[in-house]
């Protein structure tokens, strides 16, 4: 009722006063110098809470602190005046309403969020900001409130630190157990948000009235109890969050197989009335708590050990410890005494106007016309945004959307008497064992991989980590469909008179159910009316509509069926096969000697022979006699040789080293598709085999046919949406006899050609007929799986205990039970074609291929170093273009080696000859010189001798 009294006051103001905003063309009431001796602020909030009475104690130390330094406000002194508010959302109003009469630039608080909620919208109109160190509802958004802003984390933060840690111990569904105010209700639905995005959910939902009692408690507690999940989050407040525990603990709430998580308010209630009474501290035993994170800096050191001075004597109740929420209030007046500093250093002017539509409320009780509007509020509020500075609760900074940089928590476990860190959460980097300080040195890290927190001791003192969630204890079984098969009973079969189901199916479902750790109550119910299969298409959709919570038959895990419901590990592997008639006979095609090779293989062989043979002669034209002639001689010669190698007759010779070894490389690829080809004409030829009209799936679909279908199978759909198949084509079969009957009786008289069904069900029915066979290729891969109701955590239980049974051999063994036949289980066998594929012989013939091709570039080399060597003085000499360099070198290599040789050998005799005669030449000049000049008169000193 207060809270609605409340309500109804704001609202009144905002549409009489506040509806457009007050004009600054009123009066001015207050014109301060622009640095005045003394600046008024207001504090509301409620003395009594462990919040309030830490946080009065941290303001007035505050205030002191800020006043005694000089150099902070220039000696300007700060005042605030601190309101109790009692509890109360009008109380607090009234009291934010005075504070705007008397010219205050700014509020601290309220503590909660309703109040806040309120004074927002006042603080919005009077341009006074409201500056709250303890308000996380993440509602209050600083798009639509302005001029509230919050010193503390967001509430948003505490929420994805919770996801995140439901998401890391691999759990789906949590209960969200919360004051029903606006600070539980928003809080709870950022949390829902937070673990839509973990694909996790609210699975129930347990309000608490805001003054809740034992019986309150308990009521919900019952409830609570009755419903499947175990992971509890209990956002509350601290005044009698703890009776919450005390009650759970009472009802047997606080044993094995629960989780506890509490919001930072258990982490206030530790730190500030620490140690707590062992009765207190023993019904929580194993919770979870989240505490925000303030850095050690040597600021928050010097405060923490003032603390026990500032608090001597205060109360009555023993000393009073100091929880996150008091270093954050401290902080918050210096945060307001920087900004206030750089207010006036930019010419801020303390002033406050009236407006004079309010002159009309004059005379009323509320004294509405004296409140007044802050000129400077908007540049105040500019300052105090831009503030950044160290604080003891670490740095104080605010991001564009106008929360504090860096926020982070502490994961706390409350074991024995006392608690124990777990670990940490950041926006950052997700969940740590490092503090949040240390990894903003390294790139932000949010994978799975890296989150990772220390062990946790679980109510009921237990180290293993809790399943979340057990069978609700409403006495409700389980109710899972099962298929009322008509045929193949050997998987599941259903007993009139009592009700009893047995087969395949349900005995991997039984001894999967065995397994798990807990019991299951449930019941079977039949689906179909016992005269033909029924849909399991439309089982799967009954778990859709709430019909049944899981189904157990031959169900084939299909796109379609898995957007129905969840799926457990497949426990056997099938797929669609085509099944035909056949007859047992011997190969007597008259050209079955091509059957070996498929054609590309027979393509790619020839191409071969003809490539080596090539090869070789290139490589042995200019030594080997045998590979030189006319070019028809040539040409016989290549395709002899090649061809010839197949029958290991080829009668040339090869003389050079690289001719010999690509030969060798090739003979034996040659012996290698010799023998395979021996072997399998062998075996087309002389053993009996299985034929068919049809060799597959694409056989069957090229012609127009009748195919048949198991009745109620996903194979028509398949056939039909997948295929493009027509319906008209599609025949529906129910027993195996059916099965036999038509496709004994043919297209032609009345039956089908194939019958395309599970593989499973075809191994049953060819076990004992010899004349039908599965041809073709399997073309879909699928398995059989239970399926449940969405996000049903038995899912994900069977699913483990499937794996179990087919790891300790129990699955095999029941299916030895019911599917093992031995008549005729070896005729059965897939038909197919005997042909050898090219990919079997694929690494042959690339090393082959790269055999010749080295063996070329090799010889390539080679003949343009010889020819360098006996050719380049004639290209040099003669000056010849490049046509002519190229036609020459096509005749050097044309040119057998012994000839080349032996004309290079002539040339260079004649070189040598010419260069003797020239010589002899040479000297013949020289003594004829010399002679001369023998024979000449000899003179001494001018005179003849």
């Amino acid at each position: 009722m207060v809270e609605q009294l409340a309500m109804s006051i704001v609202w009144l103001l905002v549409s009489m006063i506040f509806c457009s905003g007050f004009a600054s063309n009123g009066a001015s009431t207050t014109n301060v110098s622009t640095r005045p001796d003394v600046v008024k602020l207001g504090a509301i909030f409620s003395f009594d809470t462990l919040i309030g009475k830490v946080a009065k104690v941290a303001i007035e130390a505050a205030v002191e602190d800020v006043n005694s330094d000089p150099s902070v406000l220039g000696g300007t002194k700060m005042k605030v005046t601190m309101q109790d508010s009692n509890y109360s959302g009008l109380l607090g109003l009234i009291e934010a309403l005075r504070f705007m009469e008397e010219d205050t630039m700014a509020i601290i608080g309220p503590l909660n969020a309703v109040t806040a909620h309120i004074l927002s919208h006042i603080a919005n109109e009077l341009l006074v900001p409201l500056v709250s160190f303890s308000v996380t509802d993440p509602t209050l958004s600083a798009l639509q409130f302005p001029f509230f802003v919050r010193t503390v984390q967001n509430g948003l933060y505490q929420m994805a630190a919770i996801a995140d840690m439901v998401d890391y111990y691999g759990w789906r569904e949590v209960i969200a157990l919360y004051v029903d105010d606006d600070h539980g209700r928003n809080g709870i639905t950022a949390l829902s948000n937070k673990l839509a995005e973990k694909r996790c959910r609210i699975s129930y939902k347990a309000p608490l009235v805001l003054d809740s009692n034992r019986d309150s408690i308990t009521d919900v507690l019952v409830k609570v109890g009755l419903t499947e999940s175990r992971i509890i989050v209990v956002h509350a407040y601290d005044s009698w969050g703890s009776l919450v525990f005390e009650v759970a603990k009472y009802l047997g709430m606080m044993g094995t197989g629960y989780v506890w998580i509490a919001t930072s308010w258990l982490s206030t209630l530790i730190d500030t009335n620490s140690p707590l009474p062992s009765g207190t501290i023993d019904d929580m035993q194993g919770v979870l708590t989240l505490r925000m994170y303030t850095p050690e800096t040597e600021l928050k050191r010097k405060f923490v050990s003032r603390w026990s001075n500032l608090t001597s004597g205060r109360t009555s109740k023993g000393p009073m410890g100091l929880n996150a929420y008091g270093l954050y209030a401290y902080d918050t007046v210096w945060l307001l005494a920087h900004a206030i500093n750089a207010f006036f250093d930019q010419g801020g002017n303390l002033s406050f106007s009236n407006d004079s539509r309010l002159t009309q409320l004059r005379g009323g009780d509320l004294n509405l016309d004296a409140l007044s509007i802050f000129n400077g509020g908007n540049l105040f509020l500019k300052n105090i945004l831009q503030v950044n500075m160290t604080g003891v609760s670490g740095q104080i900074m605010f991001t564009p959307q106008k929360d504090l940089v860096h926020p982070a928590l502490e994961i706390i476990n409350v074991i024995g008497s006392g608690i124990r860190k777990v670990g940490y959460w950041s926006n950052f980097s997700g969940l740590s064992v490092v503090p949040p300080e240390t990894l903003y040195t390294k790139a932000p890290n949010h994978s799975n991989s890296s989150d990772k927190l220390y062990g946790v001791v679980w109510p009921g003192q237990t180290t293993q980590k809790p399943r979340g969630w057990v069978f609700p204890n409403n006495g409700r079984h389980l109710r899972f469909g099962v298929s009322r098969r008509v045929s193949f009973r050997e998987f599941v079969s259903y007993t009139d008179g009592n009700d009893m189901f047995t087969g395949y199916c349900i005995d991997v479902f039984t001894a999967a159910l065995n397994s798990l750790p807990y019991a299951v109550p449930y019941k079977l119910i039949p689906f179909g009316d016992g005269h033909k299969n029924p849909s399991v298409t439309e089982l799967v959709h009954k778990i859709q509509t709430g019909e049944f919570d899981g189904a157990i038959s031959d169900i084939a895990i299909t796109t379609n069926r898995t957007r129905m419901a969840d799926f457990t590990q497949p426990y056997i592997e099938s797929g669609l096969v085509v099944v035909a008639s056949v007859t047992p006979t011997l190969n007597s095609n008259p050209w079955a000697f091509l059957r070996p090779f498929s054609p590309m293989m027979w393509g790619v062989t020839a191409a071969f022979f003809v490539i080596v043979g090539t090869v070789v002669w290139i490589l042995e034209h200019r030594q080997n006699d045998e590979f030189r002639g006319p070019p028809k001689r040539q040409l016989v010669t290549i395709l002899w040789f090649s061809f010839s190698t197949w029958f290991f007759a080829h009668r040339e010779n090869t003389v050079s080293t690289l001719g010999r070894l690509v030969l060798i490389i090739w003979l034996f690829v040659v012996l290698i598709i010799n023998s395979s080809y021996t072997a399998s004409l062998t075996s087309i030829l002389t053993v009996q085999r299985l034929s068919s009209s049809i060799k597959g799936l694409e056989d069957l679909l090229s012609s127009n046919d009748p195919i048949g279908y198991q009745q109620g199978s996903f194979a028509r759909n398949y056939l039909i949406d997948e295929l493009n198949v027509d319906e008209s084509r599609l025949v529906p079969l129910i027993t195996p006899e059916d099965y036999a009957k038509a496709l004994k009786d043919g297209p032609h008289k009345g039956g089908v050609t194939a019958v395309i069904d599970e593989r499973a069900f075809i191994e049953l029915f060819l076990a004992s007929r010899c004349e039908f066979s599965v041809v073709g290729q399997e073309f879909t891969k699928t398995g059989w799986g239970f399926a449940f109701a969405r996000d049903s955590p038995l899912a994900v239980d069977l699913s483990t205990a499937i794996l179990k049974l087919s790891e300790n051999g129990d699955l095999q063994r029941i299916y030895d039970k019911w599917l093992i036949r031995t008549p005729c289980a070896s005729n059965g066998g897939k038909l197919q074609v005997d042909r050898l594929q090219l990919k079997s012989f694929k690494g042959l013939f690339i090393i082959c291929g790269a055999a010749c091709f080295l063996a070329l570039a090799i010889y390539f080399c080679i003949m343009l170093r010889q020819f360098s060597r006996h050719y380049t003085e004639e290209l040099v000499s003669t000056g010849g273009s490049t046509s002519a360099r190229v036609q020459t070198f096509l005749t050097f290599v044309d040119e057998k080696e012994e000839e080349v040789k032996s004309r290079s050998k002539r040339r260079r005799m004649e070189r040598l000859s010419n260069r003797s005669a020239d010589d002899e030449a040479m000297s013949s000049s020289k003594r004829r010189h010399l002679d001369q000049s023998s024979s000449s008169p000899t003179f001494d000193n001018g005179n003849p001798a």
